[in-house]
C-alpha cells in the first residue's frame, strides 16, 4: 500500500518580499532552512535553471514527505535534508557545497504543526503534551512541564513569553503534579486559566498563548540556535549572496537584528582604542534597516502574517 503524504496547509509568509530579497541567480545554489509546506521552496525552484540547486531542510520528516510531492516537477534541482538548520555547515559539507547564493529561514511554526491536534502545539485542541518540531526527538513539552522545577518553569515563562503570571502558573503546575503528571494540552490550559485572574483573562487573546509559546521555544531550543545559525549562514554566503530571516515575535527579531548588526560592524575593539587591532572586517551589509512586514492584502488572507518581520542582509 502506498503511504499517503500528510496534507500541509501552508501559506508562505511574505513570499514576494522573500523572493525579491533573495535576488535569485537562476544558476545559483540556495537553501530553504525551513521547508515546511514548500511554498517558499516552490517559488525559488521555479526560478532556477538546470544548473541551479535548492537545498531544502526540515527537521520534520512529515514536512519533507509532503513537500517532496509538491516539488516533484523540480526534483532534478532539489536536495532534501531531514535535519535541523543549525547544522547548516554539516549539511553543506555532505553535499559538497562550499558557498551558497542565498538562504531563507522562516522561524514560524508551520500551519500543519499548529493545526494537527496530535502534535500538541495548540491550546485550542486537546492532545498529548508534545510540541516537538522533530517528531523523532526524545524531549517534549511533557518533559518540560513534568520535570522542570518551579524556578525553572518561572524562568522560561518570563524569559520566553514575558508572562506576568509566571509565578502563579509555575506554582500551580507543581501542585497539579503532586497528584498526577500533566499529560494533555487541556490539562495545562486549565492550570493556566486557574492561575490568571478573570479580569486579566479578557485581554491579550487566549490566556494560554504565552505559556504555550514559552514551552514550545524551550522544547525546540528555538532561540538558542538563531545567532549561531545566522553567523554560519553569513560565512557560507558567496559575495553578493542574500540571507532572509522571517521572525514572529520580538525575542526572535531582537536576536536577528543584533546578530546582523554585529556582522555588519566587523571591528570589536573597545571604543577608546585609537585604531583597530582586532582586524575583523564587516561581513554583511544590512539591506533592511527596518524589518519588512506583510502587506494589507496578505494580512487579509493570512492572520498568521500579522506578527511576521523580514530582515535581509547581503554578504560583502
Amino acid at each position: 500500500m502506498t503511504e499517503t503524504a500528510p496534507v500541509f496547509s501552508h501559506y508562505p509568509v511574505m513570499l514576494n518580499e522573500c523572493i525579491e530579497g533573495l535576488h535569485i541567480d537562476p544558476a545559483g545554489i540556495y537553501v530553504d532552512c525551513t521547508l515546511g509546506g514548500g511554498g517558499h521552496s516552490e517559488q525559488i525552484a521555479k526560478r532556477l535553471t538546470a544548473g541551479g540547486k535548492l537545498i531544502c531542510i526540515d527537521q520534520d520528516s512529515n514536512a519533507i514527505r509532503a513537500a517532496s510531492r509538491r516539488l516533484e516537477p523540480y526534483a532534478g534541482r532539489i536536495i532534501f535534508e531531514h535535519d535541523n538548520f543549525s547544522n547548516i555547515r554539516e549539511i553543506l559539507d555532505r553535499n559538497g557545497v562550499d558557498f551558497v547564493n542565498g538562504a531563507l529561514i522562516d522561524l514560524g511554526v508551520s500551519s500543519y504543526q499548529l493545526d494537527t491536534p496530535e502534535r500538541g502545539f495548540s491550546y485550542q485542541h486537546d492532545a498529548p503534551l508534545d510540541m516537538r518540531m522533530n517528531p523523532d526527538a526524545a524531549f517534549s513539552a511533557y518533559d518540560v512541564v513534568n520535570t522542570y522545577s518551579e524556578e525553572a518553569l518561572k524562568k522560561i515563562l518570563f524569559d520566553y513569553a514575558e508572562e506576568r503570571f509566571a509565578p502563579r502558573i509555575a506554582s500551580n503546575i507543581i501542585k497539579f503534579r503532586e497528584n498526577k503528571p500533566v499529560e494533555t494540552t487541556f490539562e495545562l490550559v486549565d492550570i493556566i486559566k486557574s492561575s490568571i485572574p478573570a479580569k486579566n483573562r479578557q485581554d491579550g487573546g487566549h490566556p494560554a498563548k504565552r505559556t504555550f509559546q514559552a514551552i514550545r521555544i524551550e522544547v525546540n531550543s528555538e532561540l538558542a540556535i538563531i545567532e549561531p545559525t545566522v553567523r554560519s549562514l553569513s560565512s557560507v554566503l558567496a559575495p553578493g549572496g542574500r540571507l532572509c530571516v522571517i521572525t514572529f515575535h520580538s525575542l526572535e527579531d531582537r536576536i536577528v537584528k543584533q546578530t546582523y548588526q554585529a556582522l555588519a560592524k566587523g571591528c570589536t575593539c573597545p571604543p577608546q582604542f585609537p585604531v583597530c587591532v582586532c582586524g575583523k572586517k564587516p561581513e554583511i551589509e544590512i539591506i533592511t534597516r527596518k524589518p519588512l512586514t506583510a502587506t494589507e492584502a496578505e494580512l487579509a488572507e493570512n492572520n498568521r502574517s500579522h506578527s511576521a518581520k523580514l530582515r535581509i542582509a547581503e554578504r560583502i
